[in-house]
């Protein structure tokens, strides 16, 4: 498959930033005058030490192709006839972690593996939209297929080098270099595209470039882990929703295990750990139509919301301190909260306010 091709194939989720992240400036600090003793030639004080210990370009470049030999083989390519994306061997039984963007209302796929040139078939297990993941699994699984190892979540640090492996426009074993440029992000996906519209806290940003295809695929560190699955790049509505380079996003480790862990034995996820009020709302203009709230279309009965006396029509406008004004502001902020927990929610009933304490369910 030639690369222009597949650039019409590949799946291509586009986060759209906000203003401010539009007006990013650069700082460099590469250039300026040096010291006296610097010109002079003089060594600074842990100048020797550091030298010493700092790795030499030689060795990061084994590092790299060490990390590339352990992992490549366990990232796939899957054709979903109306998309292309990127896959994780998942165990020995042939079981594959991907995107759920990737799998789409597919229930079978062919999958191109690193062991050889031949392309297997696959069927869907499940998909969980709600966190964008899927699981597959290979019809037929052949002889040295290779597990990916997952890494701890909880051990991600800005500044890690990582690298980010898939199929991205079809360029199957595709490699791009990067650094985790922040962690705990919490990320709404567009519909657009085929994007799920979840939202999908702690998320790892980074900078390695995570284009079409790539999707489903493998963020690794250094270490020969996966520490998560990138799944969507932003895009600059200055720039006509173009891609802003060095901003993707991937879900963590260990989401991707909870979840994968889940569909393998069950066959379906029964714990998704996710926060929810148990209802279904739509956002509300003001007088100036500008987003207000999130009125309640129907309370599931029994749920978090019917159980704390909310009904429908009920506008929300508040959780907690945080200002709730759409749908998707509400998703976000219960994202970040887990079921069981307690949390005050703020509404309009009939133009008159109220509060609510709201023990949370779950989706």
């Amino acid at each position: 498959m030639d690369a222009s091709h597949s650039r019409n194939r590949a799946r291509r989720l586009l986060l759209p930033l906000t203003a401010g992240l539009c007006a990013i400036a650069l700082a460099s600090g590469c250039s300026g005058s040096t010291s006296n003793a610097s010109q002079a030639g003089a060594t600074p004080s842990g100048a020797k030490q550091q030298a010493s210990t700092t790795p030499s370009a030689d060795e990061l470049q084994t590092d790299f192709q060490t990390v590339i030999k352990n992992v490549l083989p366990s990232v796939v390519q899957i054709d979903a006839s109306n998309s292309l994306g990127s896959g994780i061997v998942y165990d020995d039984k042939g079981h594959i972690v991907t995107n759920a963007h990737v799998v789409g209302e597919e229930k079978t796929f062919k999958v191109t593996v690193a062991t050889g040139e031949k392309v297997l078939s696959a069927s869907l297990v499940a998909a969980y939209p709600e966190q964008d993941l899927a699981v597959i699994k290979l019809d037929d699984v052949p002889s040295g297929l290779q597990p990916a190892t997952f890494g701890d979540s909880e051990k991600v640090e800005v500044g890690q080098i990582v690298l980010a492996m898939g199929s991205p426009l079809g360029l199957s074993s595709s490699v791009t270099q990067g650094i985790v440029s922040a962690v705990g992000r919490t990320v709404t996906e567009s519909r657009a595209g085929g994007g799920t519209g979840a939202t999908i806290a702690n998320m790892v940003q980074t900078s390695a470039a995570i284009n079409p295809g790539n999707s489903g695929g493998a963020l690794v560190n250094l270490d020969s882990q996966v520490i998560g699955i990138p799944t969507l790049g932003a895009v600059d509505p200055a720039m006509g929703d173009s891609a802003a380079p060095g901003i993707g996003f991937a879900i963590p480790a260990s989401m991707v295990k909870t979840v994968a862990d889940q569909i393998v034995r069950n066959g379906k996820v029964t714990d998704s750990g996710r926060a929810a009020l148990n209802i279904t709302g739509r956002t509300v203009v003001d007088d100036n139509y500008q987003p207000a709230g999130v009125a309640l279309v129907s309370v599931t009965k029994g749920g978090a919301a019917d159980k704390a006396g909310l009904r429908v029509g009920d506008i929300i406008t508040k959780i907690g301190d945080t200002p709730v004004t759409t749908i998707t502001s509400l998703s976000e902020v219960l994202a970040g909260d887990r079921p069981g927990q307690k949390v005050t929610v703020t509404y309009l009933r009939d133009t008159t306010q109220k509060t609510a304490d709201v023990t949370l369910g779950e989706i």
